[in-house]
């Protein structure tokens, strides 16, 4: 009964924090948002103290159960270790805790996070990693589903379904994102939770706590046979049978043991109340329930307004500017506050209705996003991105914040102008642009009725990239935006 209890919740969380990254019509942000925040990086990152301390008492009442029910990469190891043991049963065996390993990469996260480089230890964070997975590899096999049933509807002059473009973001990013499936897969196959218990530095932290957990799975050794079928079944490797203990900083309450045990040897209890005679149940249906309100009570629902992009269509063929200062979206306030917080988890990427984030390719902010308008650019009635960030990078703001808030200027080449180039009016940057930032002048000063080009006033520029994005100059726009370091208001 508590093995199905936690599948089912697991299978919940699972679902819920794969479609954060899967649907692109913002349905799910609305309902589901606060899963990503109850994420335990995204919140450290976020400072939400509250959060913290609902993960501690969760950790010390039942154990590891963030591990094993909350966390994407925690249950996606579950489900390719289930592949495996169909393959071959009672295939795990106890061994000793890799302590080396665990703090040593622990310590190593702790380090790149206090010296900023966010990034990196990102590479290694369960989320984060299950956010570039994803985004990057189940999103676009999303898309395809949808744009199939798209063309199928059309057929049947049905339009209950549209179809959205499916474009490669990021090439390495994209590899970066096989090679950690691979590697996460390979070692849940092959030994269940061994990237939990030897790479992840959550895992170790909830392990150090989970030692001191007020409910956990006991070994009766009065009922216990000694037939090993608990060990034998324990992902995590934590069970000695022969010594009657086990390894609570590494056990996941995954419940395995539980049920594999014909002689009810095993119960999930306070370990003080192992003499007790009490059905094998009943605690761990109390804890699942209180488990249950625990998490009720850490969720904040936030409404979500949806928003509707103007469905201009994408000018192809354009090549990225070589900016100077990457831009990055308004609520990060700059780009110091925005890579020293964001995780690259890759959650506001897929949801940008605009298709303007992307993740880097610069080694210095790889994969974590920055904004570029070959496909769209940013309209300041879109907040999509500061509503679904999880960690704070990108704060929440409203419309009328984000319509003033400079993250950039625009600057126009000269060289590049079709007005010039092709001697065509042409205006598309005057027209589009929302702040009124551009006026068109004639080009011949001394002659009023001579061809008209832009001028660009850097003081009520936003940095958009309407302009940009909607030049017709190819490859490169005749007008771009420069990015700033620090955002301000206009």
């Amino acid at each position: 009964m508590l093995k199905k209890i936690r599948r089912a919740l697991a299978l919940l969380s699972f679902i819920g924090v794969t479609m954060l990254f899967l649907d692109f019509t913002g349905t799910a942000h609305h309902w589901l948002g606060w899963m990503a925040r109850n994420q335990i990086l995204p919140a450290e990152l976020a400072l939400n103290p509250g959060e913290d301390e609902g993960r501690v008492l969760l950790t010390l009442l039942l154990g590891r159960v963030y591990c094993s029910v909350i966390c994407p990469l925690g249950v996606l190891q579950d489900v390719v270790a289930r592949l495996g043991l169909r393959a071959k049963r009672n295939r795990y065996h106890y061994s000793p805790a890799r302590h080396v390993l665990r703090y040593g990469f622990l310590a190593l996260f702790v380090v790149l996070m206090v010296a900023g480089l966010t990034q990196i230890a990102a590479l290694i964070a369960p989320y984060s990693a299950y956010g570039r997975i994803a985004s990057q590899l189940l999103a676009p096999l999303y898309a395809w589903g949808n744009n199939l049933l798209a063309s199928m509807a059309e057929r049947s002059e049905s339009y209950a379904f549209y179809e959205q473009e499916v474009w490669l973001k990021s090439l390495p990013v994209l590899l970066i994102a096989t090679a950690t499936l691979l590697v996460v897969g390979i070692l849940a196959w092959r030994g269940g939770r061994t990237y939990c218990n030897t790479v992840c530095p959550v895992g170790t932290l909830l392990g150090f706590l989970s030692r001191f957990a007020w409910l956990r799975p006991v070994i009766d050794t009065s009922r216990c046979n000694g037939c090993g079928l608990c060990a034998r079944n324990c992902k995590s490797a934590c069970i000695d049978s022969k010594a009657h203990r086990i390894d609570y900083s590494r056990c996941v309450a995954c419940m395995d043991c539980i049920s594999k045990c014909h002689q009810g040897a095993i119960r999930y209890i306070h370990p003080r109340k192992q003499q007790e005679p009490q059905p094998a149940g009943d605690a761990g249906r109390r804890s699942f329930l209180s488990l249950s309100a625990i998490a009720a009570s850490t969720a904040l629902l936030q409404a979500q307004e949806k928003k509707v992009d103007g469905g201009l269509a994408a000018i192809e063929q354009k090549v990225v500017p070589q900016r100077q200062t990457p831009l990055v979206p308004a609520g990060a306030q700059g780009m110091k506050h925005f890579y020293q917080h964001c995780t690259a988890c890759q959650l506001c990427v897929s949801v940008c209705p605009n298709q303007v984030l992307r993740p880097s390719t610069d080694l210095t902010r790889l994969m974590q996003p920055e904004m570029s308008y070959e496909r769209g650019y940013c309209r300041p009635e879109c907040t999509r991105c500061s509503e679904v960030c999880p960690t704070g990078a990108i704060r929440l703001v409203d419309k009328v914040v984000k319509s003033s808030t400079q993250i950039g200027h625009a600057v126009w080449i000269k060289a590049n102008c079709l007005v010039l180039t092709d001697h065509v009016m042409c205006g598309n940057c005057a027209r589009h642009c929302p702040s009124g930032a551009i006026q068109m002048v004639p080009s011949d000063p001394d002659n009023e009725h001579s061809l008209k080009i832009p001028v660009v006033d850097e003081e009520r520029c936003i940095g958009c990239g309407a302009c940009e994005n909607l030049c017709p100059a190819r490859p490169l726009s005749a007008i771009y935006v420069e990015g700033h370091e620090r955002h301000k208001e206009n």
